[in-house]
């Protein structure tokens, strides 16, 4: 009986000891992939069927290696990503990899002078970012995301970003709203507060219409000037791209006579001051020229035609200004063509 006794416990933990050993081999022998693959854990994915995941791939043998995995190490939890496996990795490198959030990363770029609607789209064409934000107005957009204005357009920093396949618009934008924020404050602390501006916001949208009126980073403080000039005196800005704007999708890419005519908050030949909220998302560059205008005694500019501009201190000269360059008065370029709906 006794002797019975020992053989079996003997036999026990010699199995135990083979299963352990072929466990932990399987734990830390390479898995069989020849060359880099992409794996998606999802949302909600559980040890059993990412084992099972593994398991279809022909990665591992057993997808209860993937449990054992997790009981060994019970700290890890699998984040929400694609991740990019490579060939020599063991079970236990590749879920400490899912374990540590480090997916594959992507880049959107959102360029300066678009609209928020044109980011949307931006986004949209990645093809892997999750759109939450499509056919939303900016006045929706803006409610979704919680900003403290009530109209989304020009509230995201004009940059590149970083997201994770499955990642939404909406947190990329809020990446960019952060941004925004932090770039505006560093230069509205240090900004003259003899300028036009009653907060941030107002200069915000003298930086998107100076974004708008020139691509020549060298004229963006002058042109900045000429607005505060013309703000200054009480004039009105007169400038196209805010009219554009108004237009909305109506805009054909001609602006006429009648445009000009056109009662919109955004009509600076009918209205003074600034429009009701800026007009295009921003860069630095911008936000610095509207809260570090150039000193100047320019009132008016003209367009030459090779993207820059004439500047002029009076009306006669303007005038003389726009004989010269007249064909090239209007621009073509502008693209603002927000969703405008309440």
């Amino acid at each position: 009986m006794f002797t019975w006794f020992w053989r079996s416990s003997l036999l026990v933990v010699s199995l135990t000891a083979i299963l352990a050993a072929i466990v932990y081999t399987n734990l830390t022998t390479p898995m069989k992939l020849e060359s880099a693959e992409s794996f998606v854990v999802a949302t909600g994915a559980t040890g059993q069927k990412i084992g099972q995941q593994l398991a279809d791939k022909g990665w591992v043998v057993n997808p209860l290696l993937v449990r054992v995995a997790f009981k060994l190490n019970p700290q890890w939890v699998p984040k929400v990503g694609k991740y990019q496996v490579e060939p020599g990795m063991t079970l236990l490198t590749a879920l400490a990899l899912f374990d540590s959030g480090k997916a594959i990363q992507y880049q959107v770029t959102l360029i300066e002078g678009k609209t928020t609607q044109d980011y949307i789209k931006a986004m949209a064409k990645k093809g892997n970012i999750k759109m939450t934000l499509i056919g939303q107005t900016n006045l929706d957009i803006a409610s979704k995301l919680s900003l403290n204005v009530k109209h989304a357009e020009g509230q995201f920093f004009a940059n590149t970003y970083t997201y994770s396949e499955g990642d939404t618009d909406a947190s990329i934008l809020m990446q960019a709203n952060k941004k925004l924020g932090q770039v505006l404050d560093k230069y509205w602390v240090k900004h003259d507060k003899k300028l036009p501006y009653k907060n941030e916001q107002e200069s915000l949208i003298m930086a998107s219409i100076v974004e708008k009126e020139t691509g020549a980073k060298e004229e963006r403080a002058l042109i900045a000037g000429v607005f505060v000039n013309r703000l200054n005196r009480k004039m009105r800005l007169q400038t196209d791209p805010t009219v554009i704007y108004g237009l909305g999708d109506s805009y054909d890419g001609n602006i006429r006579r009648k445009h000009l005519k056109q009662n919109t908050p955004y009509n600076t030949y009918r209205i003074y001051g600034l429009p009701p909220t800026p007009i295009a998302n921003v860069g630095e560059e911008a936000i610095k020229a509207a809260l570090n205008p150039e000193s100047t005694k320019a009132l008016y500019f003209v367009a030459k035609g090779d993207g820059t501009h004439t500047f002029s201190n009076t009306l006669k000269k303007h005038n003389a200004a726009v004989a010269k360059y007249q064909r090239f008065q209007r621009r073509k370029d502008y693209q603002s063509k927000p969703n405008q709906s309440n």
